[in-house]
């Protein structure tokens, strides 16, 4: 599981626009490194990622440095401020219990809810809930949404604001997302 922020907890990602580019930088990272992923949630300030790793899963350092270079040089392109200081450290942590496993894939598909951003999770497109809801067995589905979140332990000091769109989840398939079965 990987947790960032933006630097400061700036709002950079605060439109359909800038969510979408940064979503679309993470899958095409992570499929280009071989990650399989389970679920995300991309925030006007911070997101957080649930995947399994490749044969070697030190390239995670790789992607992320990638993903945060060319997110930040968009960023700053679209506000013509180069060189601020987009994103903050990450968190990783290596999940290798079924039972940690589960509820904080339900916590991931429903960080928008949590941040208060949406009511239904499915209803945000930059986050890995209507996805889910499509692919996953509902018997899958039941199991992961009977979990309780609330006593996770997960970096999640954040604020993100609403955003305000019209777009709909935009169907978009994850890279290397064979499936929807708990990570091994």
């Amino acid at each position: 599981m990987i947790t960032c922020g933006t630097h400061r907890k700036a709002h950079l990602l605060n439109d359909g626009t800038r969510l979408g580019m940064f979503r679309d930088l993470l899958f095409a990272g992570m499929a280009e490194a071989d990650w399989e992923l389970h679920a995300w949630a991309v925030l006007s300030n911070h997101y957080h990622v649930i995947a399994s790793s490749p044969a070697n899963p030190d390239t995670l350092r790789r992607v992320i440095s990638k993903l945060h270079t060319l997110s930040a040089r968009n960023l700053n392109a679209l506000d013509r401020q180069p060189g601020r200081k987009v994103w903050f450290q990450y968190f990783d942590s290596h999940i290798t219990f079924t039972n940690s496993y589960l509820p904080r894939l339900k916590y991931v598909h429903h960080n928008p809810v949590h941040h208060g951003v949406i009511r239904c999770a499915e209803d945000y497109p930059w986050c890995s809930a209507a996805w889910f809801a499509r692919h996953a067995t509902p018997a899958f589905r039941k199991t992961v949404e009977g979990f309780k979140t609330d006593a996770l332990s997960v970096f999640d000091s954040f604020e993100p604001q609403n955003v305000t769109t019209s777009t709909t989840e935009s169907g978009v398939k994850p890279p290397h997302s064979k499936g929807v079965s708990p990570a091994s």
